[in-house]
């Protein structure tokens, strides 16, 4: 059931197309795919049916009756479960390899992946979320799609901005909203939801946006979404930032896809709103969003300190040696036993709260080197490699964690159909199981 006040807004704002915004509410639900790219250029043949998105290269629809969550290559990270319209706000980001950008408000991190797939890996992603629980599944997510050159930071927003003015290339707010286009989704976006959550929101949003901005280094861009209806957290938000920030500018969005914004809907808008966009869920097949891009016209460019990094210990040479590993170019990072490449020229992180400071690499153990799971989703190939097919009864027992028969000795990297899956380590003629008990499938 939808709120009584949300529906009597919809219905004075859309005037003659509430009939079909409403009627959309009655339609299945759009489910989405993104592939990523940083596993498998081409994509393998998959058991889905498949249909592209058309402002997204690598998503795709599929039919919400099927179940690609369950399938391997979701666990070995060849594709992101996204909701269509959410694809939309990275594409207008449009990050390149070897630039330093900034996902400020990252989890659960469909739009990090995303970003860092756009960036090749290469580069330097720095994922923020406030709320550490949030943090740890934006973590997991950037090692399951065997990401490298980001960070995952669990800091107020206003605490980066102390440290990162003038830095960034690029910054996505994807903020924190009343969540209308949640509505089909989550029952709590429909009971959390007043107008003084709207107002609320609003509110944070300025905030967010004002250290998003002292970030941005000038000439760089700034995407703003939401995945909400409410012009006072869309166009109203975008509009109160630009008129107390004269060296930012809209750049208005050219695109057949999409809508325009709706500055008549908040008094006091700037007319120039009409160049940001909405996703109406009647009018594409998506759940809802709105976005607008942000020019930096004005400012100084700043570079913090960067990390100095130890160098590689001796059993962590030997352990890539041994196994034909050839790492990218990055920043060596320790923590306590831990070992981690972040990317290069990393800037300091001392006195920040660090979730994942790039990919981890593994733990040093008594004169031996254990390699980390995040290694194995980040490797393509190994000296010593198990593949099986996807839907065999060896994968289905690796991902239960049962040990796999094979006559290597050592670490041994398990594949699915090619797709790195995780390691398992031989002896005596079976290979015992490492993938991680946290995400065995029982």
């Amino acid at each position: 059931m939808l709120p009584e006040a949300f529906l009597s807004r919809m219905e004075q704002q859309l005037q003659v197309e509430f009939p079909a915004f409403l009627s959309s509410y009655d339609r299945p639900r759009n489910a989405g795919l993104r592939f990523n790219p940083l596993k498998a250029e081409t994509p393998p043949s998959v058991p889905f049916s498949l249909t592209p998105i058309p402002w997204e290269p690598n998503g795709f629809y599929y039919p919400p009756d099927q179940r690609p969550g369950l399938h391997p290559w979701h666990d070995a990270g060849l594709y992101y479960l996204q909701e269509p319209s959410a694809m939309a706000p990275v594409t207008l980001l449009a990050p390149r390899p070897g630039e330093r950008v900034l996902d400020l408000c990252a989890a659960p991190g469909g739009k990090s992946t995303q970003i860092a797939a756009a960036m090749g890996n290469r580069g330097l992603l720095v994922c923020n979320e406030i709320h550490p629980k949030r943090a740890a599944v934006l973590s997991q997510n950037i090692e399951r799609m065997g990401i490298s050159c980001a960070l995952v930071l669990n800091e107020h927003p206003a605490r980066l901005a102390e440290r990162f003015a003038g830095y960034f290339d690029r910054i996505l707010v994807d903020a924190p909203c009343s969540g209308e286009g949640m509505f089909r989704k989550e029952t709590a976006a429909v009971t959390d939801w007043s107008l003084q959550t709207v107002q609320m929101c609003a509110d944070r949003q300025t905030e967010i946006l004002r250290s998003a901005a002292v970030m941005l280094r000038p000439g760089g861009r700034l995407v703003y979404s939401t995945c909400t209806f409410a012009p006072e957290e869309d166009e109203g938000t975008v509009s109160r930032f630009l008129s107390a920030h004269p060296d930012f500018a809209l750049e208005a969005v050219r695109s057949s896809l999409f809508s325009p914004g709706r500055p008549d809907w908040v008094p006091g808008c700037l007319p120039e709103l009409s160049g940001a966009v909405r996703l109406w869920p009647h009018k594409l097949a998506g759940e809802g969003h709105f976005a607008a891009v942000l020019r930096r016209t004005a400012g100084e460019e700043h570079c913090p300190a960067e990390q100095s990094a130890p160098a590689f210990p001796a059993e962590l040479s030997g352990f890539l040696q041994e196994n034909g590993i050839c790492l990218p170019e990055g920043t060596l990072v320790q923590f306590g036993q831990t070992l981690y490449l972040a990317p290069p020229a990393l800037p300091c992180l001392s006195a920040l709260k660090v979730v994942r400071p790039g990919l981890e690499l593994g733990r040093l153990q008594k004169g031996r080197f254990e390699p980390a799971h995040a290694l194995a989703l980040w490797l393509h190939q190994a000296a010593q490699t198990a593949d099986f097919p996807p839907e065999s009864r060896e994968i289905s027992a690796y991902l239960r964690g049962q040990t796999l028969p094979g006559a290597q000795r050592g670490w041994t990297l398990i594949t699915a159909g090619g797709l790195s899956l995780g390691w398992a380590k031989g002896s005596g003629g079976i290979l015992k199981n490492h993938y991680p008990k946290g995400l065995r499938h029982y």
